[in-house]
């Protein structure tokens, strides 16, 4: 059996005590361990997470429409966004997963990284009330909100490579389905996204195949701008 660290150090990186450590735990119990897990936590912390970046949002982007700020919350607070915060926080170390779950490598899935860390959110509003998980989730997240730009945000990742390439008379990117595994609601897509004529090939994976496609093509303009950071070829 793989070897779950006791939450006390991962209180102390989110900067909060716990008054009943029942609630901690049970955020960080999958569903596949025990009959008390957190999945009645996630939807608590899924409404005070909401809450809690869209205030921060509409307070650092005062000249954002609701639709703008709408768009940039879903950004912050999809389950790719929030499985690299958790995974930030090595917060697999500490999850209690069912004996299929560990052999399947659970502990990485970002669906459960995801689902803990809104789980963690939901329980710390119930020990705290709304403040403590408002200063649980500001501190995870204020960093990435203030380095936002909007004008490259609002813009999805397959947009702009798809606008940076025929800037330059290049032909569109090729996406492909390289593997698909699991049952909903854990399904995993895993995307490639290529560019032949500039040797750039990438690969993602998602819940969703367009949430793969969205990663690769993000990873594939990251690439090709690192790659010609200057004048960009042209094909003739």
């Amino acid at each position: 059996m793989s070897i779950v660290l006791p939450p006390e150090h991962l209180q102390k990186v989110l900067g909060y005590t716990f008054s009943e450590q029942r609630l901690i735990k049970q955020a960080l119990t999958h569903r596949s361990f025990a009959s008390t897990h957190n999945e009645r936590l996630e939807f608590v912390g899924d409404a005070v997470l909401n809450a809690v970046v869209g205030r921060s949002l509409y307070i650092h982007f005062p000249k954002l429409n609701e639709g703008e700020l709408s768009r940039l919350r879903a950004s912050l607070v999809r389950q790719e966004s929030l499985a690299n915060v958790a995974s930030e926080l090595n917060l697999g170390d500490y999850l209690w997963l069912g004996e299929g779950e560990l052999k399947s490598g659970g502990h990485r899935r970002p669906s459960i990284l995801a689902d803990a860390l809104e789980a963690i959110f939901g329980a710390a509003w119930l020990d705290g009330g709304f403040e403590a998980a408002q200063s649980i989730i500001e501190r995870l997240f204020v960093s990435r909100i203030e380095s936002i730009d909007p004008a490259r945000a609002l813009k999805d990742p397959k947009t702009a490579l798809q606008e940076w390439l025929q800037a330059r008379h290049h032909a569109l990117p090729l996406y492909e389905v390289v593997r698909q595994e699991g049952e909903s609601p854990n399904l995993v897509f895993e995307m490639s996204c290529s560019i032949p004529a500039l040797k750039v090939t990438t690969l993602a994976q998602g819940p969703s195949r367009r949430s793969a496609e969205q990663l690769a093509a993000g990873e594939a303009l990251g690439m090709l701008k690192e790659k010609y950071p200057g004048k960009a070829p042209r094909r003739a």
